[in-house]
């Protein structure tokens, strides 16, 4: 049976909830398709000991304040779960979990939905899919002659599954750093950290509200046609929360240059000498999941598609929300989706007259 509404919003994270708290704002029909189970996003994925960047009140959805932690400064991810639920009852939100999109097909003056479970057709879509679902691994000489495990940064939740084991965390940014100095820390796992350059850490006082401003800041400046101020990347790669700075000044975070290729045992490095490793954990980054777009025939160079703020070049009809940078400034946090999430539901009122 295929269902009909206004606009069908493909995730129901944080950027896919942001937006259904502003388009029932603005009157809009709409239903929130999400393939989890559970609300969330992929907050509830996150390793056990990973914990926000920013306090509470500067890590919040529109319309709701996040409130704060007991004990905790920035909060766990199991909280940031706990506030998501949360909000998506109060605004008693549309969404369908367990629902999974496959492809979004042109239909006529509307767009087709197609989902495990049904069909809809919809007058626009805004796709909120992030980029968790899309571990990035790079090809790596000699990946299949490794006898170890691989595992990526969406696989690993704890020191203790690793006892007695020798583990390379590849990766230099926060989460290969997070990562590996929760391994560092726990006397009973042999830690390597491996990065591409020399890993930057950001000055010990920034945290998220600073990241937030700078990335704010930069767009304002591409907006007005001044120079670009480098953004958050010309700060430093790595935030240094708490366990990242015990771990770094306690010695225990000093990174590698990355190896040359994996062998049946270990890794390679540049000089010819070699190491043995039982597990290598790649954190190394996400690409944006648009497969369900594909049909469409939107996605350039790196697999973006090309946008003017969150609306599609190519198909006035889809927005994507969330993604990062490219789709608004920190889109991806939690403090910054909401206002491309506003100025998306505004634009869509606009396209549909209501």
């Amino acid at each position: 049976m295929t269902q009909h509404t206004d606009v069908v919003v493909v995730g129901g994270g944080q950027a896919g909830i942001a937006a259904g708290y502003h388009l029932r704002r603005q009157g809009l029909g709409h239903v929130i398709l999400d393939a989890d189970a559970a609300p969330g996003g992929s907050w509830q994925h996150m390793w056990d000991s990973l914990h926000l960047f920013s306090p509470a009140d500067h890590s919040s959805l529109p319309g709701r304040l996040m409130p704060a932690q007991p004990g905790e400064t920035y909060p766990d991810a199991g909280h940031v779960v706990d506030y998501l639920t949360d909000y998506e009852k109060r605004y008693d939100l549309p969404v369908q979990h367990g629902t999974q999109v496959d492809a979004v097909h042109r239909d006529g003056d509307r767009l087709l939905v197609e989902t495990d479970s049904g069909t809809w057709r919809a007058r626009t879509v805004i796709s909120a899919t992030g980029t968790w679902s899309r571990p990035f691994v790079p090809a790596v000489p000699g990946s299949t002659d490794f006898t170890g495990r691989q595992l990526h940064t969406v696989n690993y939740h704890r020191p203790g599954d690793f006892a007695g084991q020798r583990v390379l965390v590849v990766g230099g940014g926060n989460s290969g750093a997070q990562i590996a100095a929760d391994l560092a820390l726990d006397d009973n796992v042999e830690t390597t950290w491996v990065t591409q350059r020399p890993p930057r850490f950001l000055p010990d006082d920034v945290d998220g509200r600073v990241l937030f401003d700078v990335a704010t800041a930069r767009r304002r400046a591409l907006d007005e046609g001044r120079s670009d101020t480098g953004g958050v990347a010309s700060l430093g790669d790595v935030v240094a929360v708490p366990p990242v700075r015990a771990a770094r000044d306690a010695g225990l975070l000093r990174a590698r240059p990355m190896f040359t290729r994996l062998t049946a045992t270990g890794v390679q490095w540049a000089d010819g000498s070699r190491s043995d490793a039982d597990m290598i954990i790649w954190c190394t980054g996400f690409r944006p999941a648009l497969a369900h777009l594909a049909p469409l025939g939107l996605r350039g160079p790196r697999g973006h598609v090309a946008t003017s703020g969150t609306l599609a070049i190519g198909e006035p009809r889809l927005h994507l929300l969330g993604y990062g940078d490219w789709t608004g400034p920190a889109s991806a946090t939690l403090i910054g989706v909401g206002r491309p999430a506003r100025g998306a539901a505004q634009q869509i009122a606009r396209q549909l007259n209501i």
